[in-house]
């Protein structure tokens, strides 16, 4: 049996809903901005996580990769018999080009054999259309599948490869993903491009007697058994490679594609976890203040109600019941925009990483945290605010709380008032009778400041690091990768070709670094002394001069191998005759971009040991020969691959606009309804609070204007004085994100532009003119008598 005291109190919550719809709704917006930050991005984080082992686990995702000048398949009986080994899988592959319409740089393609019956046990891959190329079939092919998408190619087409000199028109029988080449990017590039760039899967049987491969391997990929060690391993298979030309063995953690996923996932998780956990402390932290402040308008009806014999607990229920429905409200709405834009956020991840499939899974654990963060900061907020009215007797309750002082404040003690008009006075003074209650105003306009800073810096950043890359520090319009290092006199035989202005050649080593115990492989990278083409940037204003001995390395590199300038490093070089020298380090520069190994070619030479040789060459050419220049080097048969910086810059352009803006303008969305539901709950709430003050001035004589300036005139200082606060925020919060996406892979720049700072303040300040021009029709219809009769 329902109490008449229940249904009382239930009507009169309904009626109190309905009263403060507004202020109820914005609180809603904020509830639900919280729960929605978590669920799309802790919870997209957690679907890709699931989707990469799901996927590896379906292609047997090896362990460890080695590949190798040649050698004979009896050697796979050797490295099965290696303690830890669970399986070994060999093939071939290799780099060809692809005779591709309508482009101005050659194609390229990335084979790889299969069993010539049935899939791969090993390193494995999943066919999405079509079939296995056939046993007997000496011209099928599968490719992957964003090379298909980009080049418009259907089962069935044709294209022609120059496989070891010779051209060959292959049938596409089949379109193929693999975690191998999740990301997949051309040799030399940095990003992908799909449109020239793919991957073939050809029978073993056929490929392998292209490339005089019969009966022989160039690539191997091992799966290791549980609690194998992985150094151990590595070590013995280098030593049973090393006879056929190994070029070192390296684990999961190092393969190009996963080391790529895997450092955008703990970028993920990293940013799934730091700026959730800010949406939500900031949303918890406006919640508890908004409806304490709320309820605390609410004196008056307290005491009447403990007038008529309600108890505390029963007074302290109807108000949790208030805070209940608008968390309850907003996390409900929060849980549906989280899921549907959770499923946007991975399905976007598709456009950048070769998935088989990414599906968003709801998380049951991730929406009752949530649930409960916000709960209890509204239910701490109501109780807080029902509390201190409580407190007091039914009588004193009843009348209108007087003010907290009479007495001038700071600020007018030191003459400020004197300056100002009365109108000015009188905000002045209400600001300093309850400094506790405008500090806490300006924290939450701030928090909605800073947040709208940290999406925003994205932009800087990457602006930033793209004019570094690309303007600064790459120079080069073409950059030529031989197929196999030649001799420098290539370099005059470049020199003479039409159009070409400079020439710089360079040479790549893949090397392992060592510093006591930690060790890292990279690729040396050597330039020329005082090159033009390829400089060592940190900023427009700090160009470093290439030193004549010694490795300029990446911080990033420094600190994982923990050396500094002037330590040395161990360096072992996988190819040739394997030297190992110790080198000094020159110089420990910040860069964005992977990491780097950089040093003078002729001291790169000398280390090496062996002919002085160039892996590939840098140009400058005239821009009305560059097509002509193209056509060229398409045809010299020693070219493996010719990139172009702009053509990188415009892939990567085109591939980071979409997901920047989605990120940025997700942020900018809920930092915006923060700042909208703070501002517009402070006014009405002050409106509620002030409602008699105001209606008693209007009594006396002051205008509609006149009145609004003294309400919305606390709300603008309030906003004013945020702003600052909320830069620094910003900065911090910016701060926070840039140390903890720090990956191998990229690096964002804290830049933050004054752009940044200033469209953060213009999105601020029209959150508060909006909300005070919904305030101020209120005070136009304000029903003065009504007022004055109840707090209300």
């Amino acid at each position: 049996m329902v109490s008449p005291s229940f249904r009382a109190l239930t009507w009169k919550l309904l009626r109190d809903l309905w009263h403060l719809r507004g202020q109820m709704f914005s609180i809603v917006l904020v509830v639900a901005t919280g729960v929605m930050t978590v669920l799309t991005m802790r919870g997209g984080y957690e679907s890709l996580l699931r989707s990469q082992a799901a996927y590896y686990s379906q292609t047997r995702f090896p362990d460890l990769w080695s590949s190798l000048e040649r050698a004979p398949r009896s050697v796979e009986s050797e490295l099965e018999e290696i303690p830890g080994v669970s399986a070994v899988a060999t093939r071939v592959n290799y780099m060809a080009r692809l005779d591709l319409p309508g482009l101005n740089v050659p194609g390229m393609g990335l084979f790889i054999s299969v069993p010539d019956h049935g899939a791969p046990e090993l390193g494995g891959i999943v066919i999405l259309s079509g079939r296995l190329p056939g046993a007997a079939s000496t011209d099928e092919v599968v490719i992957s599948r964003v090379f298909a998408d980009a080049r418009g190619l259907v089962l069935g087409d044709s294209v022609r490869a120059i496989l070891n000199g010779r051209a060959r028109d292959l049938r596409v029988v089949g379109t193929a993903v693999s975690p191998e080449h999740s990301y997949s990017v051309p040799p030399g590039a940095l990003y992908p491009d799909d449109e020239r760039y793919g991957v073939f899967w050809m029978r073993r049987g056929v490929l392998g007697p292209l490339y005089d491969m019969e009966g022989a391997f160039n690539e191997v990929v091992l799966d290791l058994a549980p609690g194998a060690d992985v150094d151990v391993v590595t070590a013995r298979v280098d030593a049973v490679l090393d006879p056929y030309g190994g070029r070192g063995a390296f684990p999961r953690a190092d393969q190009f594609s996963h080391l790529v996923l895997q450092g955008e996932l703990d970028q993920n998780r990293v940013m799934g976890t730091v700026i959730p956990a800010v949406f939500l402390s900031v949303a918890a932290f406006l919640l508890h203040i908004v409806l304490s402040r709320l309820i605390s308008t609410q004196r008056t009806q307290i005491g009447v109600l403990k007038a008529f014999g309600y108890t505390d607990r029963e007074v302290g229920r109807h108000y949790l019941a208030m805070a209940a429905v608008a968390s309850g409200l907003g996390t409900v709405l929060g849980a549906g925009a989280g899921v549907w834009l959770g499923g946007a956020y991975v399905r976007m991840y598709g456009t950048y990483f070769n998935f088989p499939a990414l599906n968003y899974d709801f998380s049951v654990t991730l929406l009752a945290t949530a649930s409960l963060v916000t709960l209890g900061s509204a239910a701490l907020g109501a109780l807080q605010g029902a509390r201190s009215a409580a407190r007091l007797p039914p009588a004193e309750a009843m009348r209108p709380e007087p003010p907290p002082s009479f007495e001038p404040g700071p600020f007018e003690r030191l003459g400020l008032g004197r300056v100002l008009p009365a109108a000015g006075r009188m905000i002045l003074r209400s600001l300093e009778r309850r400094p506790v209650r405008a500090l806490l105003s300006a924290l939450g306009v701030a928090f909605s400041v800073a947040i709208l800073v940290m999406g925003m810096f994205m932009f800087d950043g990457v602006t930033f690091m793209m004019d570094l890359q690309f303007r600064l520090a790459q120079r080069e319009d073409l950059q030529v990768a031989f197929r196999e290092p030649l001799d420098v006199v290539v370099r005059h035989e470049l020199a003479r070709m039409d159009g070409v202005t400079t020439v710089e050649l360079y040479r790549n080593e893949p090397a392992r670094l060592r510093a006591g115990h930690r060790e890292r492989e990279v690729g040396l990278q050597g330039f020329p002394m005082g090159s033009r083409l390829r400089r060592i940037v940190v900023d427009e204003d700090d160009i470093r001069p290439l030193p004549a001995e010694g490795l300029v390395l990446s911080q990033i590199l420094a600190e994982r191998l923990d050396v500094e300038v002037g330590d040395t490093v161990d360096v072992e070089f996988l190819e040739g005759r394997r030297a190992e020298v110790l080198v000094p380090i020159a110089a420990v520069v910040e860069d964005f971009i992977g990491v780097s190994a950089i040093l003078d070619r002729d001291a790169l030479d000398r280390l090496a040991g062996g002919p002085r040789t160039a892996s590939g060459a840098l140009l400058a050419v005239h821009a009305e020969a560059r097509d002509r220049l193209l056509e060229r080097i398409e045809e010299a048969p020693a070219v493996a691959s010719v990139q172009s910086p702009a053509m990188t810059l415009e892939t990567f352009q085109a591939q980071l606009a979409d997901s920047l803006f989605i990120a940025v303008g997700f942020l900018l969305g809920f930092a915006g309804l923060i700042a909208v539901a703070v501002i517009y709950n402070g006014a009405r709430i002050s409106l509620s609070e002030r409602g008699r003050e105001l209606a008693s001035l209007r009594v006396l004589g002051f205008r509609r204007q006149e009145v609004a300036v003294l309400l919305l005139g606390e709300q603008a200082v309030v906003t004013l004085l945020a702003i600052p606060a909320g830069w620094v925020l910003g900065y911090l919060f910016s701060l926070s994100v840039v140390d903890s996406v720090r990956t191998e892979t990229y690096r964002v720049a804290l830049v933050i532009s004054p752009r940044t700072y200033m469209i953060s303040a213009v999105i601020t300040v029209a959150a508060a003119v909006a909300s005070g021009w919904i305030v101020r029709r209120r005070i136009d219809h304000m029903d003065l008598v009504a007022v004055l009769k109840t707090r209300e």
